[in-house]
């Protein structure tokens, strides 16, 4: 696995989005960001980079081919490789449902689509400055607690 023993010097996401054109938007907008980016186009896919990759996190749509974001993000949150990364639901649906239904597959975060790029990386990089202070005290660094989760 090059993804576990490679030393990045910007933190990797990974976009999972079906839409081809909103796929390329967000990741030139991350890289833009200072991220590197891979990208996926169905759940399948997204379990397999994720595994491959181990990106630092993953913005997973809900709405996918092949397999879903949700069936999709309940894989990787209950993989012993995966299960520590950080995971944002992107939906265009606004329902308070949504959100729990997406936090009970394992979502760390939920951002409604169209979301503006300044949001979304806010988002990302609140989620990452958590995840790190938490694998640095030693605690679960997969799961963030509900009161401090935020709908965007």
């Amino acid at each position: 696995m090059t993804g576990a023993t490679k030393v990045r010097e910007q933190p990797l996401v990974l976009v999972v989005e079906d839409y081809q054109d909103a796929r390329e938007m967000y990741a030139a907008y991350l890289q833009f960001s200072g991220f590197e980016v891979a990208e996926a186009g169905n759940g399948v896919e997204a379990i397999e980079k994720t595994r491959e990759l181990l990106p630092d996190i993953v913005l997973m749509d809900l709405a996918l081919p092949r397999m879903d974001g949700w069936e999709a993000t309940r894989r990787l949150k209950n993989d012993e490789l995966t299960k520590h990364i950080p995971i944002v639901a992107l939906t265009g649906h606004a329902l308070a449902g949504h959100a729990e239904g997406a936090r009970e597959a394992g979502c760390d975060a939920f951002v409604t689509k169209p979301c503006l790029p300044d949001a979304l990386v806010a988002e990302i990089k609140r989620l990452l400055d958590q995840h790190r202070r938490k694998s640095d005290n030693g605690t679960d660094a997969g799961r963030v607690p509900k009161s401090s989760k935020k709908r965007t």
